[in-house]
């Protein structure tokens, strides 16, 4: 059984940085993608970034430019470091894992394709 666990959420002004991690343990899979997703009071998970297993990132519209998706493969760990936070980027940060094919094969933004997931860490930004 494969176990994600983020850390790395907090408080921050808007403007300011953060960085979040993900640890998988367990026995992932090959040729995995993982991803974040988030969720803010009253919304829908929405899709936030990925990363596959070639290492091509994908972004939502609106926080590309101003977060980068990262792995180590080996580790088998994921980061988002995001910057520029605004309050609209307030929620709660999910880590997910899921094989969606090939190493090469474009995640699906569809949280319910995605089997693993993490707790979540909050991320709160004060205006």
């Amino acid at each position: 059984q494969v176990q994600l666990v983020e850390s790395g959420g907090g408080l921050v002004q808007a403007g300011g940085s953060l960085r979040l991690s993900c640890a998988a343990s367990g026995r992932p899979d090959s040729a995995t993608a993982m991803g974040w997703f988030r969720q803010a009071p009253g919304k829908e998970r929405e899709f936030v970034a990925a990363i596959n297993w070639a290492g091509t990132t994908y972004y939502r519209d609106s926080v590309n430019g101003r977060f980068a998706i990262s792995r180590d493969n080996a580790k088998n760990t994921v980061d988002l470091q995001m910057s520029n936070l605004n309050p609209d980027d307030a929620a709660v940060y999910y880590c997910a894992m899921n094989r969606f094919g090939s190493m090469r094969t474009t995640p699906s933004r569809d949280p319910k394709a995605w089997r693993y997931w993490g707790q979540g860490t909050q991320v709160t930004v004060s205006s």
